[in-house]
């Protein structure tokens, strides 16, 4: 077996990117049909744990059951963490530059609004709009309707994960620079989220950042995202990771990580009865996703099957979690088994390696546009007496 260390050194830029961008969106499509429940819920509904698609948790009756009708999830069906994720990749291939809050208004939410798409589960062509969660869709009402300054929006939202489900994008843009990645998406989450869920934003995409960079492992992704955190956010991930190291398989790590990331998560044992506290700004607080996404990483070594299955498995917000993971350990280096991007891309009707082939020509454009304004910037400090240029 490839140490992960070499794995990662031997990747190319459009690996990293297809790995982490299909990666995510097959992570996405395998935690969406048990989202909500337990391990013990999944362990009973499916006659043990999942290993790969499965189909929705009502089975036929998907369309009318509660609590999650009419969503078709399951079958290899994406959700909306893809359909966000997608658009942002859609955003960077408008502007081909660096992102900012403006830019989610000025572009993304008109591209929601639209621009009609096909949505799996809902098995209909549709705006993505009538698809995106609660929260999402109040990046129309701030932005469109309210005419909120962008970077303020976020402010007043819930605060959840909705952020940090579709900044990988952001993170393979600033490929082996965690620290532009972060800052990146702070500004970019801030049309979207505050607190500890902007936070997660900046950290998420630090973290796929980190994992682009040659050699990296899950260790060095899990430092890089602790020398970035603040507050709340960066305690839940160092408990939740302290604890992951000692597990080997996620079976054993399921409850032991819910344990760590609890005090930190103020949606409550009861994800679907969520408590008075939850999803209120805090500095003391973090979403539960982001930090069990880590830690499954280190779980698994960063192998994307185990750190997916892992994810998956562990109910509540799974395919968020899983999202990040894949997104994590795609970007890595390692490979996202065919038999299920296959199946993904065939049943979402979503060809998963388009937006990988556009953000790679985007990412490279943007870098070229950093080197020379990096290089103006010496030349100007060096006139000023500051050292002389760098070749």
């Amino acid at each position: 077996m490839t140490p992960k260390g070499e794995e990662s050194a031997g990747a190319s830029l459009d690996e990293r990117i297809t790995g982490a961008l299909v990666g995510a969106a097959v992570g996405d499509a395998l935690g969406g049909p048990v989202e909500g429940y337990s391990p013990d819920q999944i362990l009973e509904r499916h006659g043990g744990r999942v290993h790969g698609v499965v189909g929705p948790w009502n089975g036929d009756a998907w369309r009318t059951a509660r609590p999650i009708a009419p969503y078709h999830k399951g079958d290899g069906h994406v959700t909306d963490d893809t359909l966000m994720t997608h658009a942002l990749v859609r955003v960077y291939d408008r502007v081909r530059d660096h992102l900012d809050a403006y830019a989610v208004a000025d572009h993304l939410v008109p591209d929601l609004m639209t621009n009609p798409r096909w949505i799996p589960e809902l098995e209909t062509e549709t705006i993505p709009l009538h698809r995106i969660f609660l929260a999402e869709k109040w990046l129309a009402a701030r932005l469109h309707y309210g005419h909120v300054d962008p970077r303020e929006a976020g402010v007043g939202n819930i605060v959840n994960c909705g952020a940090a489900m579709y900044m990988a994008p952001v993170g393979l843009v600033n490929a082996a620079n965690p620290r532009a990645a972060y800052a990146e998406a702070l500004d970019v989450a801030g049309a979207h989220q505050s607190s500890y869920g902007r936070e997660a934003a900046g950290v998420f995409a630090a973290a796929v950042a980190a994992a682009a960079a040659p050699g990296a492992t899950p260790d060095s992704v899990v430092a890089a995202a602790l020398s970035l955190a603040k507050d709340g956010t960066r305690t839940a991930i160092e408990q939740v990771c302290e604890v992951a190291s000692c597990h080997g398989d996620f079976e054993s790590a399921l409850t032991p990580l819910r344990e760590a990331v609890a005090p930190y998560d103020t949606v409550g044992p009861d994800y679907r009865s969520p408590s008075l506290g939850a999803r209120r700004p805090s500095r003391l607080h973090a979403i539960e996703e982001l930090p069990v996404a880590l830690g499954m990483l280190l779980v698994a070594d960063g192998d994307y099957r185990q750190a997916v299955l892992g994810s998956v498995n562990y109910g509540r917000d799974c395919d968020s979690i899983a999202t990040m993971a894949g997104a994590i350990a795609g970007a890595l280096g390692s490979a996202v088994p065919e038999e299920w991007s296959k199946r993904v891309a065939e049943a979402s009707r979503l060809d998963l390696w388009e937006p990988p082939r556009a953000l790679a020509a985007v990412t490279r454009e943007i870098h070229a546009r950093d080197v020379g304004r990096r290089r103006a910037h010496e030349e100007s400090f060096a006139r000023l007496g500051g050292p002389s240029c760098s070749d």
